[in-house]
């Protein structure tokens, strides 16, 4: 246990919780569906576990600043991809409720530049500053700090296993988030896929899914067992000790470098039915999604370009929040 990690986090998981380079972020839409993206979790300094977003694309900040209701999955994607450095670490779940922070968008981008780059400076090792410094799109972060309520936990990632349960001691106090910004949402960077098939192809190279569902009033995320195409969607096993949950579900497929120097993401959203442990998910359409080669030439040109393509947003989003658009600092500056 580090000195950042709080005491009343179950032994078992700290390590892992302040450790682990990506977990699966859930969020609900305001029509109650989740949402999961694979995200860098940090330790927050007041017990929280948080993640965050960029200023340019703000949904996943939005979505839990209209409805608190997270949940965060600390699964890795394979073991030799997690990025940990821990052998046979636990799969777990943490439920609760968020905190969005982004009335100050430059210490916001001052903290993300300095964790980021100790954390993942993988993707800009070799990167000149000049060149850094020309990701504002990137590094203007909002923060989304997340109080635990509840955590789930399958012991050296044994999802066969019977889980082990924390509940959060006492009444759980939860500070409210920043106000939000004013005027209307910027419309969304680029169309939906119109197919979601050649995605669920992509998928199959990337392992087991996560799949979100809605359970108890509550985003529950887990790893599947086991994930099988068919002609409509997906037949899913859960893990031990999880049952079958009705209705909007997500599918989130990842694999990432040790030090997120690369990444391939696929999500899919639908409908599920299913009894017991087993979950039969219809898929509906495909997220567009951000992949990143790990071939350190096209990732420094996908991250000029993206930059080209979003400083004006960059600019219409700090404006929203009524804020000059926040600088990339050195972290020693």
């Amino acid at each position: 246990m580090t000195a950042s990690t709080p005491t009343t986090w179950p032994h078992e998981v700290a390590e892992i919780l302040v450790r682990a380079m990506v977990c699966e972020y859930a969020s609900l839409t305001r029509e109650g569906r989740p949402v999961t993206w694979p995200v860098t979790p940090y330790a927050g300094a007041a017990g929280t576990l948080d993640v965050s977003t960029g200023l340019t694309y703000p949904g996943k900040a939005e979505r839990a600043r209209h409805d608190p209701r997270v949940a965060l999955l600390y699964s890795g994607a394979g073991a030799e991809d997690t990025g940990s450095g821990l052998s046979r670490p636990p799969v777990v779940l943490v439920q609760g409720r968020a905190t969005v922070r982004d009335a100050d968008l430059q210490a916001n981008t001052d903290r993300y530049v300095r964790e980021s780059l100790a954390k993942t400076g993988a993707g800009f090792a070799g990167m000149p500053w000049f060149l850094v410094k020309r990701l504002g799109w990137y590094f203007a972060r909002i923060w989304v700090e997340v109080t635990p309520e509840r955590m789930v936990w399958w012991p050296e990632g044994d999802l066969s296993r019977t889980p082990e349960v924390w509940t959060a001691p006492g009444d759980v106090a939860v500070p409210a988030s920043d106000p939000a910004p004013t005027g209307p949402w910027l419309p969304s960077r680029s169309a939906p896929p119109a197919d979601w098939r050649p995605f669920a192809g992509r998928a199959a190279r990337l392992g087991e899914p996560v799949v979100t569902m809605v359970a108890d009033d509550m985003p529950l995320a887990v790893r599947t067992r086991s994930a099988v195409r068919t002609e409509t969607g997906f037949d899913l096993r859960l893990p031990a000790g999880v049952q079958a949950a009705e209705g909007p579900v997500c599918l989130t497929f990842h694999r990432h470098g040790p030090a997120m120097e690369w990444q391939e993401n696929v999500v899919l959203v639908g409908t599920a039915t299913g009894e017991g442990d087993r979950l039969s998910v219809r898929v509906e359409r495909a997220l567009d999604d951000w992949s990143l080669s790990g071939n350190r030439r096209e990732r420094m040109r996908s991250f000029l370009g993206q930059g080209r393509l979003l400083r004006k947003r960059l600019e219409a989003e700090a404006a929203r929040r009524g804020q000059a658009v926040p600088r990339v600092r050195r972290p020693d500056a």
